[in-house]
């Protein structure tokens, strides 16, 4: 746990992604993760499981709750195929509006759906590697039917591992107790992931079901960097706009108290109201910015990078919010 497994996430053209994951890992990067944003991360997944076949993949993360546990089941259980028990099937809740107004999808009690989200996926899985009788019934969700015909048989290796994204302490104890990793959002700092995130993962992990099984921490971390002085001014004004936006969000709320930083939010949130989005970035000092990010050119960043969460993660993922080519990651990330 020393020295965190250094990974990188695809934000391109997903028609882009066979020819960045075969480089990384050509390169010796530890793993490629995809989030779900303007694309389908199952797709762009399997593109990049198919051109490879060492590098771990993985989401980072899909919304779960966009999608019943049957339909996620399926999606994941083809990629894993597809990438020889290669995916981490990583997946997040969203925020309400975007489940219920942009997905028409049902919201209630996140940390409890979340919770029986993952049970309901294992028992599928059960059923599809074992061929045990599929007959899970719970508050949120009954599966209770598979037949022959829709049972797409095991995997050699058995199921992929099932990680969380979670900020808050019901989220981070549902995490420890039922996932088999944790996926921390990239408005993230040292502190935060010492003193609040890991107590009340180990917690759940303790008061649940799977105490005593591995459990893999992965952080998201937001890096300001570039190759010219130019490139490095870009970098740091768009990851200034992102803690900014991410700042407006109720959701991340705690992280910004736990620095005593409540204000931003209050001022980002109002800002967000007015439609003043491009003045976010305003907001974020450079106190603010090196608590959140990585900042400063290739070489210093590279070394920052590798330091930041050693000793409390096993996974470090690259987060680059603002325009850049694919290859930036890569540079950051290997030697």
């Amino acid at each position: 746990m020393t020295h965190p497994s250094l990974d990188i996430a695809f934000h391109g053209d997903v028609a882009e992604i066979a020819a960045v994951a075969a480089e990384a890992e050509a390169r010796g990067v530890g793993g490629l993760f995809v989030a779900e944003a303007a694309h389908d991360p199952y797709i762009a997944l399997a593109l990049a499981g198919t051109a490879t076949s060492r590098i771990r993949i993985g989401s980072s993360v899909a919304i779960a709750f966009a999608r019943s546990p049957m339909s996620t089941a399926y999606s994941a259980w083809d990629v894993h195929r597809l990438s020889g028990g290669r995916l981490v099937l990583g997946l997040g809740t969203q925020i309400k509006p975007h489940i219920t107004r942009r997905f028409a999808m049902p919201w209630s009690s996140p940390a409890p759906r979340m919770s029986e989200y993952v049970e309901a996926l294992r028992a599928i899985f059960d059923s599809w590697q074992t061929g045990s009788k599929l007959d899970f019934q719970g508050d949120f969700y009954a599966h209770t039917l598979m037949p022959p015909l829709f049972n797409p048989g095991p995997i050699d290796g058995g199921p992929p591992p099932i990680w969380l994204a979670a900020v808050g302490p019901r989220m981070l104890a549902a995490a420890g107790a039922v996932a088999d990793g944790l996926i921390c959002h990239p408005l993230l700092s040292r502190s935060y992931l010492d003193e609040v995130v890991a107590p009340a993962v180990a917690a759940g992990r303790t008061a649940g079901q799977h105490a005593g099984e591995p459990f893999t921490t992965a952080v998201m971390c937001m890096v300001a960097t570039g190759r010219t002085e130019e490139e490095l001014a870009v970098a740091i004004a768009g990851t200034k706009r992102q803690i900014g936006f991410y700042s407006s969000t109720p959701a991340y709320l705690p992280v910004l108290e736990h620095h005593g930083w409540g204000d931003l939010h209050t001022e980002a949130h109002a800002l967000t109201k007015s439609n003043r989005w491009a003045e976010l970035g305003d907001l974020v000092d450079d106190e603010v910015l090196a608590a959140f990010a990585v900042v400063g050119d290739l070489r210093a960043a590279r070394a920052e990078f590798r330091s930041r969460f050693a000793g409390s993660a096993q996974r470090v993922i690259t987060s680059i919010p603002y325009d850049a080519d694919n290859l930036l990651a890569l540079d950051l990330v290997s030697d």
